[in-house]
């Protein structure tokens, strides 16, 4: 699903976000990537759904090669990976339904396919019932539902979650992990970025640790280890 090759990624004017980084991912796995702040971490999510392109390296997604992927290229492959992101940017004047299906009139999906999609990821994230609210009527936990409601519309086969919990208590923590969880076990590959130590403990799943812009541990059953 995913393969990093010998990817390095620098900023002007001597700046090395990544280096010399080799990754593999298997379509299925949920994978945690963590590491302290300024590590890399976001750059490696950046370099994989195509925001930045690597200074060095390859970088292979679902058997696409996007090293040098063509700006026009880039909505097709973010049509194959879900991205979840801790703020929600949920449009405020649309209600749950309407935020999620945005995701798809954006791409000239036919309305009937909208009716018809929209409920079905309704359900799988639990927000049946609530369907007419807005964002302010919604508590932190059901507004990520929300964004992973929107992520899923196309059937990704990679979903990315970049500190999914961060603005929440435990309790939403839980629920929003547990749905991460049901989602990977649908078939879907998760990664998960999270400074969370007592999430990537729980899961007991694939952990990738990196610091100063290189993994420098990659554990098939691992905890977080900094």
């Amino acid at each position: 699903m995913i393969k990093f090759t010998n990817v390095s990624k620098y900023y002007k004017p001597n700046v090395v976000a990544l280096k010399t980084v080799n990754l593999d991912i298997a379509s299925g796995e949920f994978v945690s990537i963590v590491g302290q702040s300024g590590t890399g971490k976001t750059t490696l999510i950046r370099l994989m759904i195509a925001e930045e392109k690597p200074s060095e390296g390859q970088i292979i997604i679902g058997g696409w090669d996007i090293t040098d992927i063509k700006e026009r290229e880039v909505p097709y492959l973010r049509r194959q990976i879900g991205v979840v992101f801790q703020d929600y940017k949920l449009l405020q004047k649309k209600n749950v339904f309407e935020n999620i299906a945005f995701a798809l009139q954006t791409c000239a999906v036919p309305l009937a396919n909208i009716r018809r999609i929209v409920p079905q990821v309704i359900k799988i994230v639990g927000l049946e019932g609530k369907e007419e609210r807005y964002p302010f009527q919604l508590s932190g936990g059901e507004q990520q539902r929300v964004v992973i409601a929107r992520s899923l519309v196309h059937k990704p086969k990679l979903l990315v979650a970049d500190e999914p919990t961060g603005n929440l208590d435990s309790i939403n923590t839980r629920e929003i992990i547990d749905l991460l969880k049901k989602i990977n076990e649908l078939g879907t590959t998760v990664i998960l970025v999270t400074h969370d130590r007592d999430v990537v403990n729980s899961l007991k799943k694939r952990v990738i640790t990196i610091d100063e812009g290189q993994i420098i541990g990659d554990q098939s059953k691992g905890r977080y280890v900094l």
